[in-house]
Formats: structure tokens, C-alpha cells, sequence
């Protein structure tokens, strides 16, 4: 018998074992393209992240008007209420003082204030002495005839009897009126201090010695 002496090809050395494991070429490797639902997904990521920073820069916005607000508030209440204690401070020193004319006569006893009206007294012929302040009526008038009178101010007392207090020299810038209600001179806030030349007196004497009586 003729042996078959044909060899068999040796196994080659390269064939890949089992379980063994392929790496790509880096280089000539190309990307993988992102599928279309990962696009969409970060186009949506990008969107609501500028969405979010512009909400966060109108918050912001929002809460500085507030604050500028809030303080320009406070200021302006201050401002204000500094306004208002100015105004009452400059209201209650400006305010004039009222006081209450006393008609006297040259003894110094209270008399009626028709007696100190310029009116009544030029319808029945009396003077003015200037340089006492006295207004003086004629002799022959009964009832006060032949007396001397002016005001006193802020003094007390009752018709018949001498006069408590005051002064004879008129208050400049304060409000002036009678026990029956005549104003005599009306003062303060620019208002000239203007009245009859009743009762006037000179430099706050009474006949020309200070707080005495006296005539003409």
C-alpha cells in the first residue's frame, strides 16, 4: 500500500484567539455623529440654560428697583417729616401773640372802651396828644368830659377800677382786640401791624412818666 504522504498546512499563528478584543485606530477613526434625539435634547439643554440666566437678570433688575425704591421712600419720608417739624417750628415762633386791650384814663381806672375809640371819640370832638397818647375830650361833654384816655395793653381789671398790669406801649406783630371785640391791629405773617392812634401812648408812658398818670 502506498502511504499518503501528503502533509497537512500548518495552522497560522494570526488568527484571532476567542475572546480577544479589536481597538480602533484614534487616527483614522471618524466620530460618531449624535443622533437626532440627542440633538434635540441639547438644544432644549442650551435653551432652558439661557432661559434660566435671563430670569435670574430680571430677578435681579426686579430686586434693585425695589431697593432704589424703598430708599428714594425713606428718604422722601424723612425729607418730609424734617419739612413738616421746620414748618410747625417757624409756624409756632412766627404765630403772634394775642392780646387784650384795657381802655384806662389818666388815673389809671378802667373805663369803658368806648371811651378809647377813635370813632366815638373824633364824633365827640376829642384831641389826640401825641406826645402823651392821650385822647382827651372837651370839658362841657358830660359822661367822661374833660377826661384823658388810651389803652392799656394786656392789662386786667374791671370798669371803676385800676387797672392790674400791661403796658402802654403798643406789641408790635401781635394780634390786638377789645373786651367787646374791636380789633385794633391784626400782626404776624406779614401782616403790617397797622391800628388807630387810640390810646397810642409814648414810649410806653402814661402822661410822660412811665406807668404814672398825667396830662396835658
Amino acid at each position: 500500500m502506498t502511504e499518503d504522504n501528503t502533509s497537512e498546512e500548518p495552522q497560522s499563528s494570526e488568527q484571532p484567539q476567542r475572546g480577544s478584543m479589536r481597538f480602533q485606530d484614534a487616527e483614522s477613526t471618524a466620530p460618531r455623529e449624535p443622533t437626532l434625539g440627542e440633538q434635540r435634547a441639547r438644544r432644549k439643554a442650551l435653551a432652558e440654560q439661557e432661559q434660566a440666566a435671563i430670569e435670574r437678570e430680571k430677578a435681579a433688575e426686579i430686586a434693585e428697583r425695589k431697593a432704589n425704591t424703598k430708599r428714594k421712600v425713606l428718604i422722601g419720608s424723612g425729607v418730609t417729616v424734617g419739612l413738616v417739624g421746620l414748618v410747625a417750628t417757624f409756624y409756632l415762633a412766627a404765630r403772634p401773640d394775642d392780646v387784650e386791650a384795657v381802655c384806662v384814663d389818666n388815673t389809671n381806672t378802667v373805663r369803658e372802651d368806648k371811651f378809647c375809640d377813635e370813632n366815638y371819640l373824633r364824633s365827640q370832638g376829642a384831641t389826640y396828644n401825641s406826645s402823651t397818647g392821650f385822647w382827651i375830650l372837651p370839658l362841657f361833654l358830660g359822661g367822661g368830659g374833660g377826661g384823658q384816655y388810651h389803652y392799656n395793653y394786656g392789662g386786667t381789671g374791671s370798669v371803676g377800677s385800676p387797672v392790674s398790669g400791661g403796658t402802654y406801649q403798643r406789641p408790635a406783630k401781635a394780634n390786638i382786640s377789645t373786651k367787646s371785640g374791636t380789633n385794633i391791629q391784626r400782626g404776624g405773617f406779614g401782616i403790617s401791624s397797622k391800628g388807630s392812634t387810640s390810646g397810642g401812648g409814648k414810649n410806653g408812658t402814661v402822661g410822660g412818666n412811665t406807668g404814672k398818670s398825667g396830662g396835658s
